[in-house]
């Protein structure tokens, strides 16, 4: 689900603005989640577990996917999500920050990482990077970065509440986040949609939206936050081989080159784990 969520998003904003897409499935998403939640009877978070939630709905989810969006308007959906899979990277250091200590492997790793991610930019522009080229990878790492923040601020709260009820807060703080950005840059809003945009923005919308991101709690709640988010590992692969046999994306030897090295620092991480 994560790895074709790429290719979704690749689809969409090759047609219509992103941010403006975004703020759609935000919209389309809400009322759905708000029924399985009251169906399910599920208690909304509260006290400081309700604030970890929309730090995530802030950080995690609005800003990581207005991001990756965007960026997908620029460069191969493989390359966004290799890109958005460095945020294992960014929770590890934050964790690390906070005082949580590291195996050696995993400093390894993460030093693997960061020169996967080095390795990619600088072949990159090697073969000439144009400046949207440039802008859609920096968005890339912005949104795992922001990612990476939301992530760190939810971990607290993750075996106290709802996937689902937390799905629907954070999806509404998202929403906000996002109306805000489209006030600033969206751009014209799209008046017409092609069979492929609203196929894409269906699956994204409920297969991503609403079943990926319950799961993706219910991970973090028995695996943890670093667990979970280095489990992303496997988004990129899947979205390279979407890309390549159904929307004709080439990666270019660099990219194959740095992301295998992101990747193998990524799994050494989640060893150490």
């Amino acid at each position: 689900m994560w790895g074709s969520a790429f290719n979704a998003a690749r689809i969409i904003a090759l047609e219509w603005p992103p941010l403006w897409a975004l703020l759609i499935r935000f919209a389309a998403v809400l009322p759905l989640l708000w029924l399985v939640v009251r169906l399910r009877a599920a208690p909304m978070p509260q006290g400081r577990d309700r604030w970890s939630v929309v730090a995530m709905g802030a950080f995690g989810m609005g800003g990581y996917l207005a991001c990756a969006w965007v960026a997908s308007a620029h460069v191969p959906s493989g390359l966004v999500a290799l890109l958005a899979a460095s945020s294992p990277l960014f929770v590890a250091m934050g964790a690390r920050l906070l005082g949580q200590r590291m195996a050696p492997m995993g400093w390894v790793g993460l030093a693997l990482g960061w020169l996967g991610v080095a390795t990619l930019g600088i072949l990159r522009s090697a073969e000439g990077m144009d400046a949207a080229e440039a802008w859609g990878i920096g968005l890339a790492l912005l949104g795992a970065l922001l990612q990476a923040l939301g992530v760190l601020a939810f971990a607290p709260a993750r075996g106290r509440v709802d996937p689902w009820s937390t799905n629907f807060l954070q999806t509404a703080v998202a929403a906000v986040v996002l109306a805000g950005l489209v006030a600033l840059w969206g751009g014209a809003v799209p008046t017409r949609a092609t069979p492929a945009v609203i196929g894409a923005m269906l699956y994204a919308g409920l297969l991503v939206g609403m079943l990926g991101y319950a799961l993706f709690f219910v991970v973090i709640r028995r695996f943890g936050a670093s667990n979970a988010a280095a489990l992303q590992l496997m988004a990129p692969p899947v979205a390279a081989v979407i890309g390549w046999a159904l929307l004709g994306e080439r990666l270019a030897w660099g990219d194959v080159l740095g992301g295998a090295i992101t990747l193998t620092g990524l799994l050494l991480m989640f060893r150490a784990r």
